[in-house]
Formats: C-alpha cells, structure tokens, sequence
C-alpha cells in the first residue's frame, strides 16, 4: 500500500499507479459538472497529499502552543485567536469568528479511595458537568450493577445511603461503533442513579483503554431530579472493585471532587472560506472542533481533525484554482459539552440552510481512512461515485450509501436535512486515548494524517466543483 512506503518514494509511486487507475475512471461526467480536468485536478491534489502536507505542522503548533482547550476556558479563547491568525496568514476569505454563548464548566481538585474490605486508591476523574461532592467528599458503600438497564430496574429508594457502581465494559471496534450504547450510561446514569436514592455515582471509564487514568466526558443532568456527584474510575480500577465484590463483602469507598460551575462564558466557531467561482453561495462544509478535554492536549480529539481539513483547505487555495461553490472551513466550538457549536451554527444559518449543499468533519482521531459512507440524492451518488474512484488506490473502500452522518458537529445540520457523508478512520486505538491524559501528540502518525488529507482534499474539491443537488427531494 503507497502509505507503508517512505514518504520520499510515495509521490512517485502513487504517479505511476493512478496512470493506471484513470483507465477506469470515465472521462467525462457532463451530468455532474465535472470535466476530466476537474477530475485530474482532484487526482493531482490527491498524490499531492500523499507525498506529504502541512497538517502534522498545524496539529504541532495547537497542541504546543495552546495545550489543552476545555470549552468556554480562556485556553479555548487563546486557541481562537490562534486559528483566526493562522488562517488569516494562509491567505483564505472572510477569516471570521461566529460567536455563541455557553455555560462553562471546570475541573478541580478529584479524589477517591476504597476504604474497606481492601483500603487501597482509586484513579477517578470527574464527568463533564458534574456537580461537586460536600467539601469533606462521601464515604458510602458502592451498590454494584452489571449496566445501565440493571441500574433502571433498582427500585425507588433502593440506593438511598449509596454510590452506585455501574460497570459494563467497552470493546474495540474499527468504526467506533459500540461508543453510543456505552457512552449513554456517562450520559445519563447520574439522574438514574439519583432517582434511585443515591448520594454519586461512579461508572467504569467509558473506553478501551487498560493504563490506569479514568476517561472523562460530558454527562447531562434530567430536570426536576437531584444532581448528584458523577465521576468514571479507571478500567483497571473497575476491575479491582468487581473482584472484591466477588469476595462477597461490602465495599466501601470516599470520593471527593470539587468540579465548579463558571457560569455563562462565550465560546465560537472559526469560520474561513474559498469563495467560490460561480455559486459562492453554494457552500461545501469540511472542519474539526477547536475545543477538547482539559487532560490531554487534544492532539487526536480534535486537533488531528483541525489539521486535516484545514490542510486539505489550504491544498486547495494553493493550487491556483477555484472552485464553483464556496469551500467552508469551520473549526467547530464547545463540541465536547454538547455540540453547542454546530447547533449555534444551525441556528446562525437557519435562513440559508438549502444553500449547504454537503457537509463532513475530521473527528475520529488521526488513522487512516478506511471507508467512506454517505446519505445524498441519485443525482449526488454520481459524484461520490467519482470521489470513490480516486480513494480506492489510497485503501479507501466504499461503504453503506444510505447512511447518515458526517460528524458529531454537523449533527443538528443534517437532522435539518444537510447532505452528509463521512470518511472513516481506523477507530480500533481510538477509545485507548479519547478523553484521556494521554490524547497527545506523540500518538499521530504524520505519514497517517497525510493519507487523511489526500481522502479530505478529493471529497473538498469534486463536492464544491460540481453542479449537483446532493439532497434528495
């Protein structure tokens, strides 16, 4: 495969074997208004790519110079200006920050500890938005479930005096596919627990991960039910705890967090463009948030996603050629807390909804593309067709075409109808790193993130050079 060769060799390789993929490619497609020019160009971009980018370069200098940027801190604020200004220098039009408003959230102190039958320290971090333990912490026998619907079926009361404990453990999967059905405990077990009578909860990290640090992330409080302290416990922590349950004695355990509220705060998208030639109306959505978690430096999640579309961007505005339709970059806000970017996005561009013709983000980390889905009209298939075409020489293979989704920030877009399609990485390492302190930079592959780019720049540029209706009527 070209990316298993030293980059030096790639570009030349990847020449010699595209000369024979275009022989299957057709050479005109007038239905989609895409010239065999315009096509080549994306082929051209594409080897481009392959032999090497400025994404690693983008990806460096976030998680160097900004670090960690929790949404609504004054680290995200920084990681604005600093997108505002890199852009800004790149040369793309209409450099500009949409700005929003959220309830800000931070850490503080956190600790835990089991007490008896073995007294030993727990590894625990707090869940996104939890509230605060009474300042001397709680000391309370954990109450054990197998998972979420063990915890719904506790009767009323049951769990007065308690911590509920709720393990079920997440598996690895290459799409990532399992990381809804756990991540719905972190969501939503503390106001099931609270229902239930119990003082916190605490719930194995949701992640793949066995090194001994918790997996954080934002978790939601039901109206009218008491909030009560939430917090994820490292997966070799968990382990510990359900084999002294087996022991068959109480287990009893102290948690302390001092999670504070802020309050309302601004937060924003950074949006940049390519105007386009002849429908600089029409827009093409590609991005990745600029926020993360507060215990890495957000190198995977999302750095790695706001290094991969903006070079794919730049790749583009370097190539000396337009477009039809306008390019759109937007480096998404607050996503961790809620995906409060892409909904402020929505309502911001309400009025001009059908003029997003199709949109997708880098937000699965930093491996390669393996496949890409997508959810457009007939007419638009002809074009995915196309992009399809030219990933395959670079192991992208062609999924599900009636899937929906492009990304966590675009969510409320296509609810609303937007067209989306999605290139999917390697997601088998993901949850190893995501929401962890170890979601740093020494874990991208800059050789990977070019590969990233090349898929990123074909979608860019055959989606906004077309004349197609993505949507379906």
């Amino acid at each position: 495969m070209i990316t298993d060769i030293p980059r030096f060799l790639r570009i030349t390789i990847a020449g010699m074997l595209l000369v024979f993929a275009h022989n299957g490619l057709a050479d005109t497609r007038p239905d989609t208004g895409l010239t065999p020019a315009s096509i080549d160009h994306a082929r051209q971009l594409r080897d481009l790519a392959m032999g090497g980018t400025m994404a690693w370069d983008i990806v460096e200098s976030l998680t160097t110079e900004i670090g960690p940027r929790l949404a609504g801190s004054e680290a995200e604020a920084r990681a604005r200006a600093w997108a505002v200004r890199r852009l800004t220098a790149m040369g793309f039009d209409k450099v500009r920050i949409e700005p929003f408003e959220i309830q800000a959230w931070t850490r503080g102190a956190e600790r835990a500890a089991l007490l008896a039958p073995f007294p030993q320290p727990l590894e625990i971090t707090a869940l996104g938005g939890s509230v605060a333990t009474p300042e001397n912490g709680i000391t309370a026998e954990l109450a054990l479930f197998e998972g979420i619907d063990a915890l719904k079926a506790a009767a009323p009361g049951s769990l007065e005096g308690k911590i509920a404990y709720v393990s079920h453990a997440m598996q690895r999967s290459q799409d990532g596919s399992s990381y809804g059905f756990f991540g719905k405990l972190r969501r939503e077990g503390a106001s099931i627990a609270a229902q239930k009578g119990a003082l916190a909860i605490m719930i194995r990290s949701i992640g793949t991960s066995s090194h001994r640090f918790a997996h954080t992330g934002q978790m939601r409080y039901a109206e009218d039910v008491a909030q009560i302290p939430a917090a994820a416990l490292s997966n070799p922590d968990a382990d510990q705890i359900e084999r002294i349950a087996r022991r068959g004695q109480p287990v009893q355990v102290y948690l302390n967090m001092s999670p504070e509220s802020l309050g309302t705060v601004s937060s924003g998208n950074v949006i940049a463009e390519i105007t386009g030639r002849e429908r600089p109306e029409e827009v093409v959505i590609i991005g990745g948030h600029l926020d993360s978690w507060d215990q890495g430096t957000g190198a995977i999640d999302d750095g790695a996603g706001v290094a991969i579309t903006t070079a794919a961007a730049k790749m583009i505005l370097d190539a000396g050629k337009r477009p039809r339709r306008t390019i759109r970059l937007v480096l998404w806000g607050a996503e961790e807390v809620g995906l409060l970017g892409g909904k402020a996005y929505l309502e911001a561009h309400r009025k001009d909804l059908d003029k997003q013709i199709i949109g997708t983000e880098s937000d699965f980390g930093a491996e390669r593309v393996w496949q890409m889905t997508a959810q457009v009209s007939a007419e638009g298939q002809q074009v995915v067709d196309i992009m399809g075409e030219l990933l395959a020489p670079i192991g992208v293979a062609r999924g599900d075409m009636d899937k929906s989704g492009s990304g966590p920030d675009l969510t409320a877009l296509v609810e609303a109808g937007l067209p989306s399609l999605r290139l999917v990485q390697n997601g088998m390492d993901y949850f190893d790193l995501h929401h962890t302190p170890d979601d740093t930079l020494d874990k991208i592959d800059p050789v990977a993130l070019d590969q990233n780019v090349a898929a990123y720049v074909v979608f860019s540029w055959l989606a906004a050079d077309s004349t197609v209706n993505f949507r379906s009527e």
